[in-house]
């Protein structure tokens, strides 16, 4: 996405949250606002706190947990931040609740990693689109959970570290150190696949 297209993106997007706004502000309209902001962010947010759990059963229920607490709060919202990043922040600190919860930090069960049990390895099959992100994703899961939030918000959501920074409330350098190591890292593990 270049820089018009981001521009343009985000237009969008502002537009986009007026609306959803205007209509949970009365009770009338208040169902499809909400239908609206679901079908708007649903599958962003789920995207986001997947990279964080690495799981589809967790993420589902954080997914579910996190949009109680959008309704409810969602009327009292004040626009200090725009709706996108106010709700990816109720959604990190739902994941970050459900790993301290759950002691999940290093148990990483993704079905990528599953795909070992078939007995193939990436060398006995061409390298395709597939092989590549499950390689990005193993990588991404060995991550600390801070550098994976870090990178998943950077590279798949294309937010600024502005925007980050109001989601993680972390200064924009601590997430550019975050995002740089989490790179160098993961550079580091596609190198030991042998996949250049």
């Amino acid at each position: 996405m270049d820089h018009s297209q981001r521009y343009e993106h985000k237009k969008y997007m502002k537009i986009q949250d007026e609306q959803i706004l205007e209509l949970v502000k009365d009770q009338s309209t208040l169902n499809n606002g909400f239908k609206l902001l679901m079908d708007t962010y649903q599958i962003r947010l789920y995207h986001h706190i997947r990279a964080i759990l690495n799981n589809h059963d967790d993420t589902d229920d954080v997914l579910q947990n996190t949009f109680i607490k959008v309704f409810k709060y969602l009327p009292k919202f004040e626009g200090r931040s725009n709706l996108y990043t106010w709700m990816f922040r109720i959604a990190t600190n739902e994941a970050m609740t459900f790993l301290n919860k759950n002691k999940r930090k290093n148990e990483f069960l993704d079905e990528v990693l599953l795909d070992g049990a078939t007995g193939k390895s990436f060398y006995q099959t061409e390298f395709d689109g597939e092989k590549i992100k499950a390689v990005l994703n193993n990588a991404i899961a060995k991550l600390p959970v801070k550098q994976k939030k870090v990178f998943s918000l950077r590279y798949f959501e294309e937010m600024s570290y502005k925007e980050m920074s109001e989601v993680l409330e972390t200064s924009v350098g601590a997430l550019k150190a975050s995002y740089h190591h989490a790179v160098k890292k993961i550079e580091s593990y596609v190198e030991t696949i042998h996949i250049y």
